[in-house]
This record gives C-alpha cells, structure tokens and sequence, in this order.
C-alpha cells in the first residue's frame, strides 16, 4: 500500500504533503460522495435519507497504550469505535472524516501504518475516507474519527423508544475486550521488570483481537432489516452492559430485569476471568468496549429473532417506578449500578 521503507521525518513533506501522501490511495465507493479528498469540504448526497453524525476522540496513554497496541490496530479500531455508534442508531455508516496529532517521534512510515489500518476498516466496511486534518501534538498521539451514515425517517432507533414488556437483547458476546486488555496490561507489567520474559499470549487471540481490533455490528443492522424488525431503543456497548442499560432505561423513562445466566459471555473470557479472580458477570457488565449492539425489541418479533445464535435475549423492560436490576443465578435481585469505565478518572 506504502512503498517508504526506511524512516522519513513528517518535516520533509510537511502537512499538504502529508495529506496528500496518506490519502493517495483512497477510493470512493459510495453513491452519496460526490466530492471527497481534494476540496475545502466534501460534498454528500443523501437524498430523501436522515443523516448521522458521531465523532470520537481517542488519545495516546488515555484510550490506548502503544506499548502493546499496534498502530495498525489502532487504525482499525479508531474507525470502528465511530462507525459502532452509527449502526446503534440503526442506520449505516457511509463516510468517515480523519484528524491526527502526531509527535515528533512518530517518522511518516508510523502514520502510514495508522492509515493502513483506517483503509482497511473503510474497504470491509464500505465507507469512504472524504477529509480530515493532521497536525502536530505535544501530548502524544491524537486521533479524532468523525462518522457519517443515514437511516430511512422511518427506521431511525433512538435509545428513548423502550416500552414496558420489551424484550431487551444483545448481539454477540460480552467481556472479551476488558479481560483481554487486563492480559496486555499484565504482560507490559511483566516486561516492564524483565525486558527479556516473552509475552505469554498463546491461546488467547479470540480475546485479544476483541481487545485489539474489535469490529462493528454492521451485520446486526442488516440481519434486523432484512428479519423485518424494527428495535424499540438501540445503543453500542462501549462502557459496559450496565451502563448502556442504564442510559436507555433513563432516555426511555423505564426501568429493566435482566437475569444473570442469560448474559452472553465466551468460554475463553469466562475461563481467563476466572483466572485473573474476576467474575466474568463483571466483566460483562462493566468492562466496556465490546462494541455489540444493546437493543429492544417488542414481544411481537421474539419469534424472528430467536433462533439466531447472534443475538441473546437477556430480560425485559419494566415500568420506571420498578427500577433496573439483574437476577442472578442465584435468584436473588441486585440493583443494577453503571460502573463502567470513565475518561476522566484515570
């Protein structure tokens, strides 16, 4: 994709020649980009369509450590943290704008892997890469992914639409992304006292790559439309179970039960949870950036849904006045609390 093979200072193209550099390889592939790269602005046309818009920040040793994150991972991931969110609103994701601070210390030959990341996360997606910006950063890396899709009027998906007797259901599984990141976060600890230990990470990719280059559910926005269901409330898991439950419970004014053995957990996050003496329903609850899809559907599509093994129902909503809880396996009631993860207490 990039042919520099030596290390190149970012100086020696400077900024038009960095854009122009990176986005070179770029190539359109949606009918609604009608001017991308090249311009003041980019030009869309979504005719007779709402449009959608969600950007994030990500920053270097607050959302992700280089000391174990691959700059092509984080490429990719930087793409799907933003297109998860327009596929929550049950919409499809079209275009994607880009803006990176690097650091002296990065040479061009770092930032092209970044990009090839974010090229790779466009080309299996199918969205287009129409502006962005790069500049110089004093505080590390900084990537700032902005997201465009649309929805038809009728099927756009607040988080506000839950209903009293709603089913509440998840796609995939949950707590991959956190126990995999405790075990990056493990061997940097071990290699930061002795350089010369090998990771151990054998056996463990499934957890690792939720961790690492999550992807997301675009498919669960297709499988939905083409089942012809239409969610009540969406939102991405990107804080954790209870959290998003929360926000939809609020957003809705209604409260929730969801029970404990229904979660959807895999064997290798369950198994590795245990090992590092988490409980797995934690993890699942408040680990964060799975990056599945929260949703409720009415009691009338269960049947349109059940059989698919992607997608679990976990519970119900309730009136508001009964509150959000979960009941174990035990049987016993916990109220339901949002301990996900916060930026601003790192």
């Amino acid at each position: 994709m990039f042919e520099n093979k030596d290390k190149t200072h970012i100086e020696q193209l400077g900024e038009f020649g960095l854009i122009e550099h990176l986005t070179k390889q770029i190539k359109i592939v949606q009918k609604s980009t009608v001017k991308g790269v090249g311009d003041d602005a980019a030009v869309l046309d979504f005719t007779n369509k709402q449009v959608l818009v969600s950007t994030d920040l990500l920053l270097e040793n607050i959302h992700f450590d280089l000391r174990y994150v691959p700059l092509k991972h984080l490429g990719y991931k930087a793409v799907q943290v933003n297109l998860s969110d327009i596929y929550a609103m049950n919409g499809i994701a079209s275009q994607i704008t880009v803006s990176i601070g690097i650091s002296s210390k990065f040479p061009i030959e770092a930032v092209e892997e970044i990009y090839q990341g974010i090229l790779l996360a466009c080309d299996n997606f199918q969205v287009d890469l129409v502006g962005g910006d790069t500049t110089s950063s004093l505080q590390g890396l900084v990537i700032s992914i902005t997201a465009i899709g649309h929805v038809d009027k009728n099927k756009v998906v607040y988080r506000s639409g839950a209903k009293s007797g709603d089913l509440i259901c998840v796609s995939g599984d949950l707590g991959g992304a956190y126990v995999g990141l405790q075990l990056l976060e493990r061997e940097k600890q071990i290699f930061l006292e002795n350089p010369e230990i090998q990771p151990d990470l054998e056996g463990k990719d499934y957890i690792l790559e939720r961790q690492l280059k999550p992807e997301a559910r675009k498919d669960i926005v297709v499988l939905l439309d083409s089942l012809e269901v239409k969610p009540t409330s969406m939102i991405d898991i990107s804080d954790g179970l209870a959290s998003e439950l929360l926000h939809i419970c609020k957003a809705s004014e209604v409260g929730c039960r969801i029970y404990e053995d229904k979660i959807p957990i895999d064997p290798m996050t369950y198994h590795t949870a245990v090992d590092f003496s988490l409980d797995p329903t934690v993890c699942a609850l408040s680990g964060g950036e799975d990056y599945e899809i929260l949703f409720t559907i009415n009691q009338k599509d269960y049947d349109k849904v059940k059989n698919d093994l992607d997608i679990s129902v976990i519970g119900h909503i309730v009136d508001k006045n009964e509150g959000a809880a979960m009941i174990s396996k035990s049987g016993i009631q916990h109220a339901i609390t949002a301990q996900g993860w916060n930026h601003f207490n790192k």
